[in-house]
């Protein structure tokens, strides 16, 4: 579920630093942004246009720090952005094409060049800008730059630091066992069920320790 969310009500959840630029953004793109419960399975996502609706709709999960709010945020306006520049041939355009490509490298690039967010952020926002990924999590650099930034309790430790067989809880209260990586997410086995899952190696968990 998600809730409206006044243009007001984002600066709070942004870095200060940015506030004039991301008011620029959503002043030149007619986008409405709701707040969403924590997906697993994404940060964000954009909604285009309707008959009904003639707003573009942008969600962006609420528990999200200033920098992976801001980031989110961005991605999501970029797909806003492609959709207006091509939409006489959106039907031909991949969600995560060169379009998009270029639509969000051009959003960054004022916050990489005027400095505005933290060294390291800038420095990994300034990598991805050259091949964009089409989630955030998939770019590691990334990833990793902004999760210093989570405010997070001191026994949570990321899954790719465990080793394999290792037990251990998630922020739900489930738990499983560590398994081999394949590809780019650990194969997961849950206690309870005995189902596979596949976790992604940045997932701050709790170890149960014998």
């Amino acid at each position: 579920m998600s809730r409206s969310l006044p243009h007001a009500a984002v600066w709070p959840r942004l870095p200060e630093s940015t506030h004039g630029y991301v008011a620029d953004l959503l002043a030149a793109h007619p986008v409405d942004v709701r707040l969403s419960r924590p997906r697993r399975t994404k940060l964000g996502d954009h909604r285009a246009p309707t008959a009904r609706r003639r707003r573009h709709r942008i969600s962006v999960n609420d528990d999200l720090n200033p920098y992976s709010f801001l980031t989110t945020l961005l991605h999501e306006i970029a797909h806003a952005a492609t959709w207006e520049s091509h939409r006489a041939r959106i039907r031909r355009v991949r969600p995560h094409g060169p379009e998009w490509k270029a639509e969000f490298e051009q959003i960054l690039m004022p916050l990489v060049a005027g400095r505005m967010l933290p060294d390291d952020i800038n420095a990994a926002l300034r990598r991805a800008m050259q091949n964009p990924a089409a989630a955030t999590c998939s770019d590691r650099d990334l990833m990793l730059a902004l999760a210093r930034y989570d405010a997070v309790d001191s026994g949570l430790v990321f899954v790719e630091s465990l080793a394999v067989g290792t037990i251990f809880r998630t922020d739900g209260g489930r738990m499983f066992c560590l398994g081999p990586k394949l590809r780019s997410r650990f194969r997961c086995i849950e206690q309870k069920t005995g189902r596979e899952y596949r976790m992604h190696p940045l997932c701050r968990v709790s170890p149960i320790i014998d």
